[in-house]
């Protein structure tokens, strides 16, 4: 009986660590591609800026911006050459290239570089992160620097090593390859188009190969030279590394999801076993009071017999005939309560046979006729065709059950049919009634135990009405592997239904 319920605790921790998992999960995957990014959209604007000081071409302010974030985020140590130089090592700098003796050192944090005066008259201009000469100028006029930094930091370009530059013509020909391996595609024209057209883009496109790119393209700001740079990053060690993430999460997520559900069908059977004694305990309970209340009632009804066939006195009579009606009453309720007993512990048996159901409800209609005719209520037979495989018995307790229930909500003159239609491998067998319906709010709660529509709770014959007559009905559909349900409008009549496996 507390299987379903077992069932429905694992399943809700199996779910809710399943979500946690998943939500854990998702935000670590996200933290990461969003790391990826951010880490390379920073080197492709310091890249950038990097060859914008070697074209000596004027840095727009958010590569600057860019180019300082790169290097305080990439800062570990003077040997890796990512942190500030201070004015002593800029000095050295511009000594080693131009000899002398330095004369004022300034350092000019809107462009992110020093400017080094020498007492011959020369300035150097030094990258104040990367250490890259940008500018010499010997007595008034422009001296080229020299193509490499004077320290090139190792670890500098090992992490750019895999950014490739595509200096371009405003029509998006490659002017030349500064690039040490192969292409891994030409210009994009779209993205040098909005380049020209708004200073600068960046986008991830997909090659014709497959690959994933991040691209980053930049007008260039001086006359000269080539109208535009378009650099880009290959994402596929970046792609493998969060398929590998991913695939790690969907199974850690997989195997924490069984881990918990096993726990939690291991703590639910320890939370629900008191209960289940406890139920189990009422059913035993239940079963033996209704095996032990029979022979008692038996009793009272013959007793009561005997003295209403040897009364004379009329007052009498009627008190020994409502000692019967009672005593039908509670042997009812007696054989009610160990049918449901039966079916909450299982132990129903069903002696299943074929039955041809053109006969069965036949029969059933012959012998229900009688109720109704003490009703005023006439019941019929509509279409009536399949073969079930049910137990008879069992079968006819339920159409009674029905049957008996219509009777209640429809007035004299009214009308009951039965019917009986194939759906597929099942057969659909209805009671329709031309009684008074039932309220929407009663409908969910009608095969409830003890559970009575006001409709039927206030009608003069409904005294021997204890409310289990829909429930059982309920658990023998059940037990036979189908469904059951009532459709109803109030006024309009009701259409109780239920399927059987079709032989």
């Amino acid at each position: 009986m507390l299987k379903p319920l077992r069932w429905q605790f694992t399943l809700l921790y199996a779910l809710t660590a399943a979500a946690i998992i998943a939500l854990v999960g998702s935000g670590a995957y996200v933290l990461v591609a969003r790391y990826f990014e951010r880490i390379t959209d920073l080197a492709l604007q310091h890249k950038m800026a990097h060859e914008f000081h070697s074209l000596n071409a004027p840095l727009p302010p958010s590569l600057a911006f860019a180019d300082a974030d790169w290097s305080v985020l990439r800062s570990d140590g003077p040997a890796a050459g990512r942190r500030m130089l201070t004015a002593d090592e800029a000095s050295r700098i511009a000594l080693a290239t131009r000899g002398g003796e330095i004369k004022d050192v300034k350092l000019e944090t809107d462009k992110r570089r020093y400017e080094v005066k020498l007492r011959d008259g020369s300035e150097v201009k030094i990258d104040a992160y990367s250490g890259q000469i940008v500018e010499i100028e010997i007595n008034g006029e422009h001296v080229n620097p020299p193509p490499v930094p004077i320290s090139p930091p190792a670890a500098y370009e090992a992490e750019l090593a895999s950014i490739f530059v595509l200096p371009l013509d405003a029509q998006g020909r490659i002017l030349f390859n500064p690039n040490p391996a192969a292409l891994p595609m030409l210009a994009h024209q779209e993205a040098l188009e909005a380049a020209l057209r708004n200073g600068s883009d960046l986008r991830t496109i997909t090659t014709s190969s497959g690959q994933q790119v991040r691209l980053l393209t930049y007008r260039l700001t001086r006359p000269d030279g080539p109208a535009a740079l378009q650099l880009g990053r290959v994402l596929t060690d970046q792609t493998q590394v969060l398929n590998q993430l991913l695939t790690g999460l969907l199974g850690f997520g997989f195997i924490g999801a069984v881990i918990v559900g096993a726990a939690g069908w291991w703590l639910s059977g320890r939370a629900l076993r008191p209960v289940e004694e406890a139920w189990a305990r009422q059913l035993r309970f239940i079963s033996s009071a209704s095996h032990e209340l029979r022979a008692p009632l038996t009793l009272i009804r013959a007793s009561a017999e005997v003295a209403l066939r040897n009364a004379e006195d009329e007052d009498q009579r009627e008190l020994l005939a409502d000692v019967l009606s009672e005593s039908d009453h509670m042997r009812r309720l007696v054989d009610d309560l160990l049918t449901l007993s039966r079916l909450d512990s299982g132990a129903l048996t069903l002696q299943r046979q074929p039955i041809q159901l053109s006969d069965f409800l036949a029969d059933v209609q012959r012998h229900a006729s009688r109720l109704g005719d003490e009703h005023g209520v006439t019941i019929a037979l509509a279409k009536t065709e399949g073969t079930v495989c049910a137990d008879p018995d069992r079968l006819r307790q339920i159409l009674l059950i029905l049957i008996d229930n219509a009777i209640r909500y429809t007035p004299a003159s009214g009308t009951i049919t039965l019917s009986a239609e194939l759906a597929g491998k099942q057969v659909r067998i209805g009671v329709r009634d031309t009684g008074c319906g039932i309220a929407p709010e009663h409908l969910p709660h009608l095969f409830e135990r003890f559970y009575r529509a006001d409709q039927a709770r206030n009608r003069a014959n409904n005294n021997n009405n204890a409310g289990l007559g829909l429930s059982i009905a309920k658990g023998l559909v059940e037990a036979h592997g189908g469904t059951i349900g009532v459709e109803s409008k109030v006024n309009a009549g009701t259409l109780a239904w239920f399927t059987i496996p079709a032989a």
